[in-house]
């Protein structure tokens, strides 16, 4: 095969100049050791800003003159990519489909194979289509890091436990748990303001207060009493190893995607979990489904459903010792498995079969 034969086009779901945490992890971070496998990774669209429905008008032919023997789509959908889709195929380019959070059998179809992040999120696909697709999971980016567990190891366990929380969203409220134990400290990582002063944080909660009406089950902002910090990409790592536990509730309640019987909360990747658990850190999470086959209760993690097992889970991660054989039990649990190099063969695995021609099957 020559060099212009493994050269592969990627269509972005955001700008590579600013990318959005999928766009880097799911393709950026692995067009090293692609190049490494002998592939040329070049980029054949980019949007100027971040959207899943792009204009791709002319993207085939585009492709064809570059060289790309195969072109990846990475999440992106809509009237346009499906007819850009058909067209590389009536080019006899191989098209891959990768998708982290969407059941979309339509382009599942159009495309030579889809790669997924989770089987759980494979078997929601019709039954036909699912030997066409491959779980490539999002890999962790920096395995280099670990939580410093000896400093506490053997300790008393200390009057307050201080817990983090990273999340895309802006959180207002702390699902499941609710109000948190008075000897609780929760920092949220998400996506607010850098540094908002007092008042604009006040006037801000306030006008939210107004506006929407409380949920059951929920606590407000106020009575929650975390803190809230701006997520970062570098920071986010100090944030993690500044704390003791790390914790991911999701409001589980039915939230179904368009046409489906499964919510929004179950497709999500493992992402969230693998990050934390790969520095060493003792996690308490919801029961998402593809956190099911990697949590293995009390012993590498836990999974609470109900505020008396979020509780419990706390209460159980207060020992220093604890936390510390948690943590090192998550660590190995996910470094291999969830590694970019790892997620790397599987994705070369499938470009390959493509390449060769052969009809693939998972």
């Amino acid at each position: 095969m020559s060099h212009t034969d493994k050269r592969i086009g990627f269509v972005l779901l955001s700008n590579s100049a600013c990318p959005l945490p999928s766009t880097r992890i799911a393709v950026l971070n692995l067009f090293p050791l692609l190049r490494a496998a002998g592939y040329d990774p070049e980029i054949v669209f980019e949007p100027a800003s971040a959207t899943e429905t792009p204009e791709l008008a002319g993207l085939a032919e585009r492709a064809k003159a570059r060289g790309c023997s195969l072109v990846f789509f990475q999440k992106v959908h809509g009237a346009s990519v499906l007819a850009e889709m058909r067209k590389l195929r009536g080019l006899g380019i191989r098209t891959v489909y990768g998708v982290c959070d969407r059941i979309d059998d339509e382009i599942v179809r159009a495309t030579d194979a889809t790669t997924i992040v989770t089987e759980f999120l494979r078997q929601q696909h019709a039954s036909e289509l699912r030997e066409r697709i491959h779980i490539v999971h999002d890999g962790i980016e920096r395995p280099d890091i670990c939580h410093p567990h000896d400093s506490d190891a053997g300790s008393t366990p200390a009057s307050r436990l201080q817990a983090v929380l990273v999340t895309s969203s802006t959180l207002e409220t702390i699902p499941v748990i609710g109000r948190l134990p008075r000897d609780l400290d929760l920092t949220v990582v998400g996506r607010y303001p850098e540094s908002p002063s007092l008042k604009q944080a006040i006037r801000g909660h306030l006008k939210r207060a107004l506006l929407q009406p409380s949920q059951p089950g929920l606590g407000t902002l106020r009575s929650a009493g975390f803190q809230t910090r701006a997520w970062h990409p570098e920071r986010v790592y100090a944030d993690l190893l500044d704390t003791d536990i790390g914790i991911i509730p999701v409001d589980t309640r039915f939230d179904p995607l368009p046409g489906r019987e499964v919510s929004y909360w179950e497709v999500k990747s493992e992402n969230r979990l693998t990050l934390k658990m790969a520095l060493g850190l003792p996690v308490i999470a919801s029961p998402v489904p593809a956190y099911l086959d990697i949590v293995e209760q009390g012993v590498n993690g836990y999974i609470a459903r109900t505020r008396a097992e979020w509780l419990d889970a706390i209460d159980a991660l207060r020992s220093p010792e604890h936390r510390r054989q948690i943590g090192l039990a998550a660590r190995r649990t996910v470094l291999e498995r969830f590694s970019m190099e790892a997620q790397a063969r599987k994705l070369i695995g499938v470009f390959e079969k493509l390449l060769a021609g052969a009809e693939l099957t998972a």
